[in-house]
């Protein structure tokens, strides 16, 4: 089996006016970081906020040519289903979308917003394909994978043609894998063209399905997922990805969340850029050293941009934890009027923001007129981390990290 390049270089002509041409930038911030040239593919600017609009409406769009759809049904964790949608409402084809109950809210009303009907089934992707599946079955209706299907993955190639007409010295390209269509749509599209150039593929740690079958050289499953890269949270990897990625990819790696989490605030600080979980993957392995990209032209590849706005302070607050810039500490107070204001004294003098305060009057360590103050506070770093601590054990406190 294979995808072959003139199937991909078909959808890309089938998706000309349906999808943007998303564009490519280099980031001196990232690239001075990491030691490579890093570029940016924004796919996270991309038509209904992902790159899977791009499989979706290729897929969508060779089964009208072919008379073979009537209707669709789909199963997904979010940026399928919204392509699906919207590819179906372009092509007015009637479509229902089956997502886990975990879904965020936005993208199901994003998904319903684009005209498809949303049925909330089971706890992962998963659960929801199996219902999908029964649904196919009872309605008659044409079920669209989101990733193993070669048309599928034709479209998500499209992806590395676009990245080598606008950057064709690119040494490494970098990519995100959760049922592995992205990953082996651009690998077997950039491998034809120009074998030099190395694919990585990205996943979760706590989603390694495909970074397992890649070391094993053959098809693996996990019993579980647990990340907050939702877009790739997948058990079971496709078939026919697994089997291209280990043809066409060069390496699988891994990120823990709060790797992620730091991409994520990183790419909202530096260049305004509202980035999901699993499209933030890319530049995690980068920027913690996953990939070597010294003096290297390397272009990651932002997948989407789907966030839970909800969902963003606890990215933020991930973010800030694993970058150092959040100091949360306990220390012993006499309860008396006064012993917190001296505190805070000093954390302003030493110039640390508070933004977590409470008390602890019942420990079973504590004199009566004592009281466990636990705190948490920005900082701008490790170092003035250290410094505020210093500073504070020069005041006479007593300071325990959490």
């Amino acid at each position: 089996m294979d995808l072959e390049l003139k199937e991909i270089e078909k959808a890309a002509q089938r998706l000309k006016g349906t999808i943007h041409r998303t564009k490519i930038e280099k980031s001196t911030t990232f690239s001075n970081m990491s030691g490579g040239d890093v570029y940016l593919k924004f796919e996270n600017q991309q038509k209904t906020g992902s790159f899977k609009i791009r499989g979706a409406a290729n897929k969508i769009a060779a089964l009208i040519e072919r008379g073979e759809i009537k209707s669709g049904v789909a199963s997904s964790a979010g940026n399928h289903a919204q392509g699906v949608a919207y590819a179906s409402h372009v092509h007015g084809i009637p479509a229902t979308i089956v997502m886990p109950k975990s879904t965020p809210i936005a993208k199901v009303a994003a998904t319903e917003g684009y005209g498809a009907k949303v049925v909330l089934h089971g706890d992962c992707y998963d659960d929801a394909y199996n219902k999908a599946v029964e649904i196919q079955e009872t309605e008659g209706a044409t079920f669209l994978h989101p990733y193993d299907d070669l048309e599928v993955m034709a479209g998500q190639g499209t992806i590395g043609i676009e990245i080598l007409e606008d950057l064709p010295t690119v040494d490494i390209v970098i990519v995100p894998a959760g049922g592995g269509g992205l990953l082996a749509g651009v690998a077997s599209c950039i491998k034809h063209i120009n074998p030099r150039v190395k694919i990585i593929g990205v996943q979760a740690e706590g989603a390694p399905a495909i970074a397992e079958s890649f070391k094993k050289k053959k098809h693996v499953s996990t019993e579980s997922v647990s990340t907050i890269a939702d877009g790739i949270a997948v058990k079971v990897p496709g078939e026919k990805t697994v089997e291209l990625i280990n043809k066409y990819a060069d390496d699988v790696v891994t990120v823990s969340d709060s790797e992620i989490s730091s991409a994520i605030l990183l790419l909202l600080e530096r260049t305004k850029q509202v980035v999901e979980p699993s499209g933030a993957t890319t530049l995690a392995a980068v920027l913690n050293g996953k990939v070597d990209v010294k003096n290297k032209k390397v272009a990651c590849v932002l997948s989407g941009g789907n966030i839970d706005v909800s969902f963003i302070q606890r990215i933020i607050d991930l973010g800030l934890a694993s970058r150092d810039r959040k100091l949360k500490f306990s220390t012993k107070l006499l309860d008396l009027p006064g012993s917190l204001e001296h505190l805070s004294h000093v954390l302003a003098e030493a110039g640390a923001n508070i933004i977590m305060v409470q008390y602890d009057r019942f420990s079973a360590e504590l004199d009566p007129n004592e009281a466990i103050i636990h705190m948490a506070c920005e900082v701008g770093g490790s170092d003035h981390g250290r410094r505020v601590v210093g500073m504070l054990e020069k005041n006479g406190y007593e300071v325990t990290r959490e």
